[in-house]
């Protein structure tokens, strides 16, 4: 879909067409899959943040201020919602204990299988950053963290992926 089409879906949904609002999640239903298990390592934790973060898009459409800007709007409150769901968990430390994803993405099975074995704070920024194809600037806005520090986790991540998935020593 095109930018322009996506603007007219997102004013439209900000007048509260359900519809318009309906084919907007769809849009973005797959982006917001790929943020929530990035940092929820569960399919029905993630599916529970996906449905949280909807519900609440929906209720706050009328605060969004620039249509430009509605997927880092939505991605931030994903993002919150994951975290809640997280602090909530128990022993989330301890990654055994979490289910395989259940639906694969054939094209992006090695992409997942590698992004797993990084801690939290590197696949997060990993996943914004490649999959989702979001600016340094916005990632950090997203997360609240300087810009500096999205790079620093972005080239440590990539050091972590090449020395302890592909075996390839890199200096950081």
């Amino acid at each position: 879909m095109k930018g322009k089409e996506t603007e007219n879906l997102i004013k439209k949904a900000k007048r509260r067409e359900p519809d318009a609002f309906t084919e907007l999640m769809q849009l973005y239903l797959k982006d917001m899959y790929r943020v929530a298990l990035a940092i929820l390592m569960n399919d029905e934790d993630a599916a529970d943040a996906i449905q949280d973060t909807i519900l609440v898009c929906w209720e706050k459409i009328d605060t969004l201020k620039h249509v430009q800007y509605f997927k880092t709007w939505m991605t931030r409150i994903l993002i919150n919602k994951c975290y809640k769901i997280r602090r909530s968990v128990k022993d989330t430390d301890v990654l055994e204990e979490y289910e395989e994803p259940a639906v694969y993405d054939e094209s992006n099975l090695e992409l997942r299988e590698a992004l797993s074995i990084l801690d939290e704070k590197y696949r997060i920024v990993m996943t914004l950053f490649y999959s989702e194809g979001y600016h340094i600037d916005e990632i950090a806005k997203m997360l609240k963290i300087p810009k500096s520090t999205v790079q620093t986790r972005l080239q440590r991540g990539r050091a972590k992926l090449a020395k302890d998935y592909y075996g390839i020593e890199r200096k950081v």
